[in-house]
């Protein structure tokens, strides 16, 4: 399950087609087919109906309807593949992602593990909303792969605080961080086309997930 940053709202039609802007711009959405050759399908998901317009989710990714939201499609696609389900956030996604994990496990319909890209490791700048280093860590006990540049140049995600977020992670089956450099890079230092959307390393950004994902 690919979680986009920013306000998660992608408008996702009946048919599954959504605004080129998103397709082309999130880092999640436009490697969504990337994950194909390594066997790995790949579901997008939006900001649920009743959130369809703005703050869309903000303020709401760290609540127990987000958690019951997400846990129910985890529970579709479990039943529709057969197979263990992942979810993968980048940006603003990361606090939807590790925050389902603090609060479910694979038994009670939670995730069977979580990609962390681009990590929002200090509050966002958003009153009474956490980064992930400021949630119960602790609590995560399934695989959890740390993916960020070592030149992210958004304040809220320094690269410095990665080892801090490993630590925190105490009970965990399986951690690791996979770091890169280089690439491409212009626009907002918090958006998908500098070194915080990985641009021009997809593939490799993406391979090494993949690979990371079928090992564990």
């Amino acid at each position: 399950m690919l979680i986009a940053g920013g306000t998660g709202q992608l408008q996702i039609d009946s048919s599954g087609k959504m605004p080129e802007r998103w397709v082309r711009d999130n880092f999640v959405v436009r490697t969504r087919d990337m994950y194909l050759s390594s066997g790995i399908a790949t579901a997008v998901i939006d900001a649920p109906s009743d959130r369809q317009s703005a703050p869309y989710l903000g303020g709401f990714r760290q609540t127990p309807e987000h958690v019951a939201d997400t846990k129910s499609v985890v529970a579709w696609l479990r039943a529709k593949h057969l197979i263990p389900v992942w979810l993968i956030g980048t940006s603003m996604g990361t606090l939807s992602a590790a925050y389902v994990a603090t609060q479910t496990s694979p038994s009670d319909g939670g995730p069977d593990g979580v990609v962390l890209t681009s990590t929002i490791l200090a509050a966002a700048g958003v009153p009474s909303l956490r980064g992930v280093l400021d949630m119960d860590l602790s609590n995560v006990r399934i695989p959890v792969l740390v993916v960020h540049h070592e030149e992210d140049g958004c304040k809220f995600c320094p690269y410095s605080a990665t080892a801090m977020l490993l630590e925190k992670l105490k009970s965990t089956s399986h951690k690791e961080l996979l770091s890169f450099r280089g690439g491409r890079y212009w626009g907002d230092p918090c958006h998908e086309w500098g070194h915080h959307g990985f641009n021009s390393r997809e593939q490799e950004v993406v391979s090494a997930i993949s690979n990371w994902i079928l090992a564990h």
